[in-house]
């Protein structure tokens, strides 16, 4: 078999070489810079990183402390005040100057995905292109939308995960900015930040409010979430912060929409057309399931577990895996692979110490992959990859029975009754969305309602959504206004003559389901 090679010119070196010469502004030749009060600065104390791919080292976020982070915030206050009266259209063509220069910088923000966060090259392209393509309509529709609205009193603070730089946060962020607010930005501390900076130098290039800076989120938390001024908080990861965010906001009466982690299922109950169902398992896996409405749990009638057996293991043993720029040949284009690595090599140990934990408490090992039958570089490091692994029936004390593994670790647990296969499905108290695979749909309609997710898919999947389509979550995982199309601009923007909204979402006086 031939040995595997990095694709010609695109090292991590090249690559930020690239990085370099579009926006030396932002990038120095041995750290990435913070963009505050108005200026690219050499603050803050550069970590050190290493690149998922193979453990190269790469510069890390150039983390600030408290007082920096203090003023960056009361700058963008400043120019939060100015942007707001800035015409419309004056905004249109600002945020439309952005997106023609991210445009221009796409293959290499998606190049810079695949090194920072492991993203196989045809799905971080997708995270780019979702990002433009989502802007690009909010710019056709926004004079509808703010019809009457005004800006928010103060900027938008986001803070969120490093899994979809580009098609969440920096979308969001120019929806913001269309609305009449400025922005400020945390990088995540895990990844992303290259993306960021990059899509920064860009949209600041283009005129337009924005402030990114790194930090501890414990150090700057503050800073960012409670800071008098700020207008709302966007904030997207995992429910301890996300708890921690909810605490401090809980006595400013601020605007916010907190997305958290949420338990995503899949239940199968009186279901026969598996090609169907293996289409969208196999789909399922993109980028190891790391997004937030990746679906980690089945919950199957034991009856099916036969025929859903031989349809999952078919699933499992396709899948394609390795190191998203190893080719054959150097002319070969770069791999159709379904994931990469996990987000870190701590990340993928993490991992492989619950499913053992699990097998301990004796659960069945269903699926055990092999790294050897991925593709990778000669003798380059896989710490950070995990090839993918399913249990069936883990404990109910496993530390992943109420939570989502981030990664290709999948549960299968088996039910006789309809009452089991809704508490094991909404075992994870609230999530973003779920599924069922029925021939019946008369059972579908009867039993989705009891389902403790935003979004029902009935034989299909559900996802984020955006443009026309609400996204939110139920119980532990969203806090605040539900966002989406029409709906995101709403919760960055006052109704008519700047008075307050009760907004649609998830907030903790009261709840309001979302229709099905």
């Amino acid at each position: 078999m031939t040995a595997l090679q990095l694709k010609p010119g695109t090292s991590w070196s090249e690559t930020y070489a690239r990085c370099l010469r579009a926006a030396p502004e932002a990038f120095a030749a041995d750290r990435l810079l913070n963009l505050v009060r108005g200026e690219w600065r050499a603050v803050g104390t550069p970590g050190e990183h290493t690149t998922p791919l193979d453990g190269t080292p790469i510069p890390g976020p150039p983390r600030v402390e408290m007082d920096e982070a203090q003023a960056a915030v009361a700058f963008a206050i400043q120019e939060h005040a100015a942007w707001g009266k800035q015409p419309m259209e004056e905004r249109k063509a600002r945020v439309a100057a952005a997106v023609e220069g991210l445009a221009e910088q796409r293959d290499l923000l998606a190049l810079l995905l695949v090194w920072e966060i492991g993203k196989p090259w045809r799905l971080a392209c997708a995270d780019v292109d979702r990002a433009l393509d989502g802007v690009r309509w909010y710019l056709e529709q926004i004079d509808r939308q703010l019809a009457g609205r005004s800006p928010l009193p103060g900027p938008v603070s986001n803070i969120a995960s490093w899994n979809y730089p580009m098609s969440v946060q920096v979308h969001a962020e120019l929806v913001q900015l269309l609305a009449g607010n400025a922005v400020v930005a945390k990088t995540p501390s895990q990844g992303g930040f290259h993306c960021l900076t990059l899509a920064h130098a860009v949209m600041r290039r283009a005129g337009l409010p924005v402030t990114l800076l790194s930090g501890q989120g414990g150090r700057i938390a503050d800073a960012l979430i409670r800071a008098e001024g700020l207008g709302a908080l966007a904030f997207v990861g995992g429910r301890a912060n996300g708890r921690k965010a909810a605490t401090a906001l809980a006595d400013l009466n601020r605007r916010h929409f907190l997305e958290q982690e949420g338990l995503n299922t899949w239940g199968v109950w009186d279901f026969s057309d598996w090609p169907t169902l293996a289409a969208h398992l196999r789909k399922g896996f993109e980028y190891a399931k790391q997004r937030c409405t990746a679906y980690p749990r089945y919950v199957v009638q034991r009856s099916l577990f036969p025929a859903f057996l031989e349809t999952y293991l078919g699933v499992l043993d396709g899948l394609r895996f390795g190191h998203p720029l190893a080719v054959a040949d150097p002319a070969d284009p770069l791999p159709e692979l379904d994931f990469g690595p996990v987000i870190h090599a701590t990340k993928a140990a993490e991992l492989r110490g619950h499913f053992a934990a699990a097998v301990t408490a004796r659960a069945v090992p269903l699926y055990v992959g092999d790294l050897a039958a991925g593709a990778f570089l000669p003798g380059q490091s896989t710490d950070a990859y995990l090839a993918p692994a399913a249990l069936l029936d883990p404990p109910t004390s496993w530390a992943l029975q109420h939570s989502e593994p981030f990664g290709p670790l999948d549960s299968i647990a088996l039910v006789d009754t309809e009452a089991e296969l809704l508490a094991a499905m909404n075992a994870g108290n609230g999530s973003l969305v779920a599924s069922l695979a029925t021939d019946d749909l008369a059972f579908a309609d009867r039993i989705a309602p009891d389902l403790l997710a935003f979004k029902i898919g009935i034989n299909k999947p559900r996802s984020r959504g955006d443009r026309e389509e609400v996204f939110g979550g139920l119980g532990a995982s969203w806090k605040g206004a539900f966002v989406g199309g029409d709906l995101l601009v709403r919760a960055v923007s006052y109704g008519p003559d700047g008075a307050e909204e009760k907004l649609y979402g998830n907030f903790p006086s009261y709840s309001l389901y979302p229709p099905r």
